[in-house]
């Protein structure tokens, strides 16, 4: 196999004429910076995270099959440039993107952290280095999409956010909010990339408490700790000064507990066990 391209969490080899291999790792990023430690059994629980969603949604999607622990065989395709984010909490980007103007919520909407949103909404982002927010006319505008896929992606999405939040909801969790990727297969809008913690924020239900940061059965764990610590805005200087942001030690007990909620989540929600 021939390798094409290691992203942020996982390495691209060209397998045939109409099939990819994605190799999870370990490796983990946030705020758009990478890490140098790994946490251990990440990419074992993102690969089999990938498998379980994408043979439990029934809409079309890229997967072909699982090679390994940490591989799985995709089709290619030609990935559309946007990500489907949807949200169903008042949380994140949402909060502080909602205070400075720059995005409204449905009237009647709760705007405590962490509500509950009346609906889930379709919010967006150009796929590049540093994602950007956009709505309907801003990705028109760009020519990302056409009126017609725009539609059919925000529908398809959150009928996606709806399914997914359902399985988790009956596994003891909250499922917040998801990121998702489609590209075009054979003329049709089909679901790409893969599904798991790095795409979505996971919560129990068992200590969900709005007005406060929730606990993260995701990668959300190691963004509180680095904002606590005032990391987030250190990376933002280092940028807004044309640097690249230097990566801080992650502490051992982030990464343990990491893992520990990574492997817990996954066996909760999927019923199998690793």
């Amino acid at each position: 196999m021939k390798f094409l391209t290691r992203g942020k969490v996982k390495d691209l080899y060209d397998v045939d004429e109409n099939t990819l291999l994605f190799k999870f790792s370990d490796r983990v990023s946030a705020f758009d910076v990478k890490f140098k430690q790994d946490i251990p059994r990440k990419g074992e629980v993102l690969c089999k995270f990938a498998e379980f969603w994408f043979n439990e949604l029934s809409v079309p999607n890229h997967f072909v099959r699982r090679e390994s622990d940490t591989e799985i065989v995709v089709k290619k395709m030609k990935m559309l440039p946007i990500e489907c984010v949807v949200r169903g909490y008042f949380y994140g980007s949402l909060v502080s993107r909602w205070k400075q103007g720059e995005v409204s919520v449905p009237e009647g909407t709760d705007t405590t952290l962490a509500a509950k949103l009346p609906e889930p909404i379709f919010d967006p982002t150009t796929k590049s280095e540093h994602d950007v927010p956009i709505n309907k006319s801003k990705a028109l505008d760009m020519n990302l999409v056409t009126e017609e896929q725009y539609g059919w992606l925000e529908q398809a999405s959150i009928a996606i956010y709806k399914k997914m939040a359902a399985i988790a909801n009956n596994a003891g969790f909250i499922l917040a909010d998801l990121k998702l990727e489609f590209g075009i297969l054979d003329g049709k809008i089909t679901l790409g990339d893969s599904i798991g913690p790095d795409e979505y924020r996971l919560w129990p239900k068992d200590s969900y408490e709005v007005g406060k940061i929730q606990e993260a059965y995701d990668k959300q764990l190691l963004r509180d700790w680095l904002t606590a610590n005032g990391y987030q805005k250190k990376f933002d200087d280092e940028r807004d000064a044309g640097r690249e942001p230097i990566p801080p030690e992650i502490p051992d007990e982030i990464i343990q507990k990491m893992t520990q909620r990574y492997v817990l989540a996954y066996e909760k929600i999927t019923g199998n066990t690793l």
